[in-house]
């Protein structure tokens, strides 16, 4: 009988696995269209948050100049990769725009989607492949993060791939050269688009090192007396280092352009020197686990997989699909996330988690097939939760860009300065980030014009007590919820641990525009709500003297 001919396929980077029937290439457009369209009426909003506080200010200098370092806000030295690929498309598509810019993110979001897609069914066949790669996309912060230009979708998108490659072979078997060489390019590319993508592949190498010094040799032999495991590890431990040096070359240049390796004193103080105390590693910890196993609904697939494991007998909990090397890899990754970005990283954002979600996810679904058959009834079920988590906040604080309700805030603050530029065009503003920002940069999508600014820190009754002092310094002022909170009276989660986010995370309670009114003899004279979210603009008539503001975002 003759030998296969499986040269054609063995080093593509989109070949099906074995048995598979349809080809990736012929995925990828339908997930975009299905992605692009899910988002149809988010493609042309204004610019959010640390999209216009850094990524796409820094996107920009490197469109208009070449330089890698942002010069029109503080560099913090993440890595360039997100602003090359959005000044690139921008050149491609003749110019500077937002619908360019979601466009391209949404291209991002269906690419690792398709890796989510490739990696669940390499592990676990294509039906669960398809209900997993559907519950990722719907999952608000996923969803959410799908058309946001945050450097976080690209490394995710290109860590999903990594793991494609890594996982879905065993690492005891004699894996395809090829494997070796994906995983370092993927892993690479995710360290370029963010620094804490280095996260994953590190705690992957460190599990290589483990089994290499406790799996006996009697494990695999590549042929009688001759051990190969130890060789299979060392390769491994190689492809996962090897984001190390394009990392490493970088924080070289950043510094020898910058003279600061991590970015300015101050960011590298708030996302990581200042959070090394025991007290606060824990207590992050802690709400990281809440982020994987609760937020945004997501107790419900994982509830519900406790609930058939605690029937299973302690031999078949573990599906076979995901048993060794597969599964307790997964969970060296979930783990190494959540113990790293308790220590990284000043705001506790879930959005550092984002390869971490389908991992969950696919261990869910994975149990659900083993121990259920109607396993369907319970993947319908997770599907209408995320769903309504779109549209529905929880009863607890939660960042607006963890579901829909950062289309509020955008859409709120779009309108007030409409407002602003129509009725008080020499208005000097005074408001805190990232208003500060978006009134004084036109190209984020919000002002026709640059307006004069007087930042505030927060609108904390403090800030706001500053702001009264030097009543001189502006005539305007744009206030706005900085997060989502449940209203008064309604039931509040958070509400008990609210001292130590404030001690811990930079937690805050902003005062109403009635309070700043008061408190700086104002008259409001607009304001909107919707869902939870509220601005205001707030009118003193007096001269102000005019001063210079730049913009910048530390996150």
């Amino acid at each position: 009988m003759a030998t296969p001919n499986r040269s054609r396929t063995r080093f593509s980077l989109l070949a099906a696995p074995a048995g598979s029937p349809l080809p990736l290439p012929f995925l990828y457009p339908l997930f975009f269209v299905a992605v692009y369209l899910a988002h149809w009426n988010l493609l042309q909003l204004p610019y959010y948050w640390d999209e216009a506080g850094y990524y796409i200010p820094a996107a920009l200098d490197f469109f208009h100049t070449g330089s890698l370092i942002p010069t029109t806000t503080l560099t913090n030295a993440h890595p360039p990769l997100p602003s090359l690929l959005l000044a690139g498309w921008w050149r491609l598509c003749g110019g500077i725009s937002v619908g360019a810019t979601r466009t391209l993110v949404c291209m991002i979001a269906a690419f690792a989607l398709v890796g989510v897609f490739r990696l669940a069914r390499g592990l676990a066949g294509p039906i669960i492949a398809g209900v997993v790669t559907l519950l990722t996309a719907i999952y608000p912060v996923w969803f959410a993060q799908s058309t946001l230009a945050h450097a976080d979708i690209f490394a995710a998108a290109f860590t999903l791939w990594a793991l494609s490659f890594y996982l879905v072979q065993p690492t005891l078997v004699r894996p395809a050269p090829h494997r070796f060489a994906w995983t370092a390019v993927f892993f690479s590319l995710a360290a370029l688009a963010k620094e804490t993508a280095i996260v994953t592949p590190a705690a992957l190498a460190l599990w290589e090192i483990v089994q290499l010094f406790i799996a006996g040799p009697e494990e695999l032999a590549d042929r009688p007396g001759r051990p190969v495991y130890r060789r299979i590890h060392l390769f491994w431990i190689a492809a996962l280092a090897a984001p190390v040096l394009p990392l490493a070359l970088w924080y070289a240049y950043h510094f020898h352009r910058t003279g600061f390796v991590f970015g300015n004193p101050e960011f590298l103080r708030y996302n990581a020197t200042a959070n090394l105390g025991s007290a606060r590693i824990l207590l992050s910890l802690w709400h990281r686990v809440v982020h994987v196993t609760f937020h945004m609904n997501m107790y419900v697939p994982v509830v519900l997989t406790l609930a058939l494991l605690a029937t299973a007998k302690p031999i078949n909990l573990i599906p076979r699909s995901l048993r060794r090397p597969a599964f307790p890899a997964i969970l060296v990754i979930v783990l190494g996330n959540l113990v790293a970005f308790s220590i990284l990283g000043g705001a506790l954002l879930t959005r550092y988690l984002l390869p971490v979600f389908p991992l969950v996810l696919l261990l869910c679904v994975s149990v659900w097939t083993a121990r259920m058959r109607a396993w369907a009834w319970l993947a319908g079920l997770t599907a209408a939760t995320f769903l309504t988590a779109l549209w529905v906040n929880p009863p607890y604080t939660f960042a607006p860009e963890d579901n829909l309700t950062y289309r509020d805030m955008v859409i709120l603050h779009e309108r007030a300065i409409n407002l602003i530029e129509k009725r008080f065009p020499a208005a000097t503003v005074l408001t805190a980030w990232p208003a500060t920002s978006e009134l004084t940069r036109p190209e984020l999508g919000y002002a026709h014009k640059s307006f004069r600014v007087t930042p505030l820190e927060n609108f904390t009754a403090e800030e706001i007590q500053k702001a009264a002092a030097d009543p001189g310094s502006y005539d305007t002022m744009l206030i706005f919820s900085s997060k989502w909170t449940p209203p008064p009276g309604a039931l509040n989660l958070s509400r008990g641990h609210e001292a130590t986010d404030m001690r811990y995370f930079d937690f805050h309670r902003d005062v109403s525009p009635e309070e700043a009114a008061a408190m700086l003899h104002g008259d409001i004279v607009w304001q909107a709500q919707s869902k939870g979210e509220w601005v205001a603009v707030l009118r003193f008539p007096r001269s102000v003297e005019a001063r210079l503001f730049v913009p910048f975002a530390n996150k």
